[in-house]
């Protein structure tokens, strides 16, 4: 069992135990006062659940993030005087150095009812960065963009339904323009490099984008046209596959330079543990990975036979690298995202790269999925990125923050509008849950789309975790 699905068990566990104590409850003021009181407090403590209780946060939100930075990378003489962020020395900036601030809130009495930012305003620019409901504890903003205010000292903060507390920290990453390079996006599922990113390989000079799976399981939209499970899972799987090769044309890349492997949803791990056994699809009743690669331009070793096997995924991920020579490669990254199919997305790479006579020279991971918060990012579409929760201070990690303006951001959100697997309307529940939490909490939704991905992946920035091979 995965670490978040531990933790999901244990949220479970522990909400069925508040449940039942607020059913005796109710039923004990059913008797001594009134009959109808405990349908009267039921609805109230619903819709408060639904508005306030119902993220998915698996640490407190007093917990400090502990990230271990670079010291060579950390600027001396930051300080807050009010609402200005001051350094001491004159800071020279390019331009597209990625920004971190780190920084105490505490939220107010109200930010545990509303949503806790802090605002970010220059000379010319706006931001404005959530966080958790009752913060109060160091956070990380994301000051990538606004530079140029930083460095003449125009930058403003302002805690919105919280208080910026302490001595801030600043780090300054100056890294190569990943645009300017040959740039290979691995995404486990149709829609992972959309999410992930959109921003950067729509502006890469060269790009290619690789998806191991099909995406062909919880086809239950599909069932509700009339179909049975396997017809339902093999068109959904259909679908995603032609999504994998026609959106990212949206973005520019060329159509012989999008690869559907054909894989199967969240088999991975099974085809990892036993290289040479073929792993069948858990719902789509195949067994042979060419139905989903029908759209593909250039011919695989996996196409031989069409095995979904560990080995035949090594051979088709070491024949891409070989053809493509990506200087940047993109995939997720495994210590902060907890998708299964994910882990084994970056671990097939690593392993098909070793003795490989082509390395690329950088490796930027991302993650669509946390084990922690299953918010972030937190906070409005067109907003920024602040960094996710890390409690590992001996993880290495360097980011790596890429800037999208409105008009990528508008495209970005169109290319999510085609992917079919965000398309389906939401359930009634959690439509009477966004209902509660705009009337009762303050939040808002894009309108481009019903999904989630859409507020959490629309942003001002996209971040990567940054590595040299």
């Amino acid at each position: 069992m995965s670490r978040k699905q531990q933790l999901l068990k244990r949220h479970r566990r522990n909400k069925r135990v508040a449940l039942l104590i607020g059913v005796l409850l109710l039923m004990t003021v059913g008797v001594l006062v009134a009959w109808w009181l405990p349908l009267l407090l039921a609805l109230l403590g619903w819709m408060a659940h639904e508005a306030w209780f119902a993220d998915h946060l698996f640490y407190s939100p007093k917990d400090d993030y502990l990230y271990n930075f670079a010291k060579d990378a950390e600027v001396s003489g930051v300080s807050l005087a009010g609402d200005s962020l001051r350094v001491d020395a004159p800071l020279v900036l390019a331009g597209d150095e990625t920004l971190i601030l780190a920084i105490t809130l505490s939220s107010t009495w109200l930010g545990r009812f509303l949503d806790p930012a802090v605002e970010l305003t220059g000379a010319d620019v706006a931001d404005c960065q959530a966080f958790e409901r009752g913060v109060d504890g160091v956070r990380y903003l994301n000051l990538s963009g606004l530079g140029a205010s930083l460095a003449d000292g125009t930058l403003r903060l302002r805690g919105r339904f919280c208080r910026l507390k302490g001595s801030p920290r600043l780090w300054v990453f100056r890294q190569p323009d990943a645009r300017q390079q040959k740039v290979m996006v691995i995404a486990p599922h149709a829609d992972d490099a959309e999410l992930a990113a959109f921003g950067l390989y729509s502006q890469a000079q060269d790009a290619w984008i690789v998806t191991l799976t099909a995406g062909e399981i919880e086809a239950e939209h599909y069932q509700q046209m009339g179909m049975d499970k396997t017809e339902a899972a093999r068109i959904k799987g259909r679908l995603r596959a032609w999504d994998s090769i026609a959106v990212p044309r949206w973005g520019g890349v060329p159509e012989a330079q999008c690869v559907q492997l054909g894989y199967f949803c969240l088999q991975l791990p099974a085809m990892q543990a036993a290289p040479d056994q073929p792993i069948a699809s858990r719902e789509a009743d195949l067994s042979d990975t060419r139905l989903f690669r029908r759209f593909n331009s250039v011919q695989l070793p996996g196409d031989a036979d069409g095995a979904p096997t560990w080995n035949n995924l090594l051979a088709d991920l070491r024949a891409l690298l070989l053809l493509a020579r990506p200087q940047v490669l993109v995939m997720p990254h495994p210590a902060i995202d907890p998708h299964p199919d994910h882990i084994c997305a970056q671990a097939a790479v690593l392993e098909a790269l070793q003795g490989l006579e082509w390395q690329p020279q950088v490796m930027l991971g991302y993650a669509n999925h946390l084990h922690d918060n299953d918010r972030w990012p937190m906070g409005n579409a067109y907003s920024g990125v602040s960094l996710p929760p890390v409690f590992d201070s001996t993880l290495e990690l360097t980011p790596y923050s890429l800037q999208l303006s409105v008009s990528q951001q508008r495209d970005k959100a169109m290319a999510l509008g085609m992917m079919h697997d965000l398309q389906p309307p939401m359930p009634l529940k959690r439509k009477l849950r966004r209902c509660l939490q705009r009337l009762l909490a303050g939040r808002h939704w894009p309108a481009e789309g019903e999904n989630e991905f859409y507020r959490k992946a629309v942003r001002r920035h996209e971040l990567f975790w940054r590595k040299n091979s």
